[in-house]
């Protein structure tokens, strides 16, 4: 236990962002951020959009950022883009039902565990980010994009096609449902989210492998997201495809 605790207590040392980062990123992440999530207020309310489109419209615009910030600035500007988009998440929470950006989130089928249901997904994030950054290192690229491309895809898909729906666990009261559609869409976008991980990153390799290789680890992700609790496939959805990118394509 102290073990985990040191290295947990060195990466936040190893990737605090540096003050000269802080007073010039904190803003502009807070400003990226709320602009993200007004846009999504905006879909919602103005264009209304459906829920299912809008919360992953926000989810996509800060993953696909946070693999760019990674990319380009590193682990610590990440930690700090982190924070930045906690802040506009706890003044959305904050401004409550009828505010464009609580809209934007808080699914009315979550109802009237609405504000629970954006809590869940926002520590699950928290946890496998920072879990597969600890564990995985520079793997978890892999899992910022299929989390963020292919669990994105996944709920927007079964709003507008799912037909066939299966029961999934829920620690909350809320009934839970995902459709097989949402499942396959789940499965292609992952695909391609492995593989667009492996094109960017130096330290994961396309092998002669790699064309039955990245399949089944998209199998393996779309067979994650279907039996992941309500609201926690943003832990596992980073953490399980981490570990087999670590595993398999290093």
């Amino acid at each position: 236990m102290n073990g985990l605790a040191e290295r947990f207590l060195s990466f936040f040392v190893d990737n605090f962002p540096p003050w000269q980062a802080m007073a010039i990123g904190g803003p502009v992440g807070i400003a990226w951020s709320f602009a993200c999530l007004r846009f999504s207020g905006y879909l919602k309310t103005r264009r209304r959009w459906q829920t299912g489109y809008t919360r992953k419209t926000f989810h996509f615009l800060i993953f696909g950022s946070v693999v760019a910030i990674e990319r380009v600035w590193g682990t610590p500007i990440v930690c700090l883009f982190g924070g930045a988009c906690s802040l506009v998440i706890f003044y959305a929470l904050w401004r409550g039902p009828g505010s464009p950006l609580y809209e934007a989130m808080a699914r009315e089928k979550d109802h009237p565990h609405r504000t629970y249901y954006v809590l869940v997904p926002y520590v699950a994030t928290l946890v496998g980010g920072l879990a597969s950054n600890m564990l995985f290192g520079p793997a978890a690229v892999v899992g910022y994009l299929v989390t963020g491309l292919g669990d994105a895809v996944g709920e927007p898909v079964g709003t507008r096609l799912g037909r066939h729906t299966y029961r999934v666990p829920s620690l909350g009261a809320v009934k839970a449902v995902r459709s097989w559609e949402g499942s396959a869409a789940v499965l292609v976008a992952s695909a391609a989210a492995i593989a667009a991980a492996v094109a960017i990153s130096p330290e994961l390799h396309f092998t002669p492998w790699s064309v039955l290789t990245i399949p089944l680890l998209a199998v393996v992700c779309a067979a994650v997201e279907a039996i992941s609790p309500h609201g926690w496939d943003n832990a596992t959805l980073q953490l399980v495809p981490s570990l087999l990118a670590w595993v398999a394509v290093r």
